[in-house]
């Protein structure tokens, strides 16, 4: 009888040792999780992310199946971002406004910095307002050489990426040296080397060469979410064009370069491409008002003033906070 015992005994020892080296080779194999989620939670200087995506209920978004690019602040970007508009710490921020925010630094697809070019506006996964369906925030990112800017850096709540590349097996992460602000009108326009004209225009002062263009200023800066604006902006060679040699704006007074500015924008709403009509006829905030005329060819859209002329619109739809951007190729003319 202690025989057997003692062979009951061994046998059971040694199917808990099976038992025990199982479970050890299963913790072994066990795989890291290698989600964007589960990547910034194993890195330190990511610890404020995780702790907005987890008060924000995005953690599940950014671990589940899909192909993101995330823009990620680190802690310091954080600091910097609660310091700045009074929070003392991530849970002090509105749930709301911290899901928006956060959604404005994710792309649903995946962008590896190889593959950007010196320009492009993308669409960030941060809603207009709580519509379904509601357009989603733009942003324009930028690369001269190695560097990647995101809406004109940091001086115009944008960012730079400090380090790029970061895969993961539902996207991939460039860390930013920034919190990106959700873009208004003026800061797209900012943003885009092709509206460096219109900015010199529209912040021009008593002593500036177009006059003092505050008041068109002050007026873009005042569009909110709930009364935004829709804006025809035009590029470097349209301005070039208007105010050189035989342009219609050569001599312009200032009353008359406010006129002009006025006249490439309407209060009639966030209007994307998608909701013009052929024909349609656009209030613009000229005093007097002014209308400008939608025409609509094969896959083009083209403005035309008073003049009869038509501006085509070669860049639709940069959606803001405020109001949303159709870049121009033509400086629109009012009568003035």
């Amino acid at each position: 009888m202690k025989t057997n015992r003692l062979k009951q005994f061994a046998l059971i020892a040694f199917m808990a040792l099976g038992l025990t080296a199982c479970s050890d080779d299963d913790n072994n194999n066990a795989q890291p999780d290698n989600t964007i989620a589960g990547i910034a939670s194993r890195t330190t200087n990511l610890s404020s992310l995780v702790a907005a995506l987890n008060r924000a209920e995005l953690t599940g978004v950014l671990s589940g199946s899909g192909n993101f690019t995330v823009f990620a602040p680190t802690n310091d970007a954080f600091a910097a971002f609660l310091s700045a508009n009074g929070f003392a710490n991530v849970d002090a921020v509105p749930v709301p406004v911290l899901r928006n925010l956060l959604l404005n630094h994710v792309i649903g697809t995946e962008i590896a910095s190889s593959a950007i070019p010196p320009a492009v506006y993308v669409s960030t996964l941060s809603p207009i307002n709580a519509t379904t369906g509601a357009p989603t925030i733009s942003m324009f990112v930028q690369k001269i050489g190695s560097t990647v800017t995101i809406n004109g850096g940091a001086s115009n709540g944008g960012s730079t990426v400090a380090t790029a590349d970061i895969d993961a097996s539902n996207g991939i992460i460039h860390v930013v040296s920034n919190v990106i602000a959700i873009p208004t009108v003026v800061n797209h326009v900012v943003a885009n080397p092709q509206f460096d004209t219109l900015q010199t225009v529209v912040t021009s002062g008593a002593s500036g060469a177009f006059g003092d263009q505050s008041a068109v200023l002050a007026a873009l800066n005042g569009l909110t979410a709930s009364a935004p604006a829709t804006v025809f902006a035009p590029d470097n060679a349209a301005f070039t064009a208007a105010t050189t040699g035989s342009g219609f704006a050569v001599g312009a007074t200032p009353a008359q370069v406010s006129k002009v500015l006025q006249y490439h924008v309407t209060v009639a709403g966030n209007v994307r491409s998608n909701q013009l009509t052929n024909n349609q006829s656009i209030p613009m905030i000229t005093n007097p008002v002014q209308n400008t005329t939608v025409i609509l060819g094969s896959g083009t859209v083209d403005i035309r003033d008073f003049a009869n002329n038509l501006a085509r619109v070669n860049q639709a739809d940069v959606q803001c906070s405020n109001g949303v951007i159709h870049g121009i190729n033509r400086v629109l003319q009012p009568q003035l």
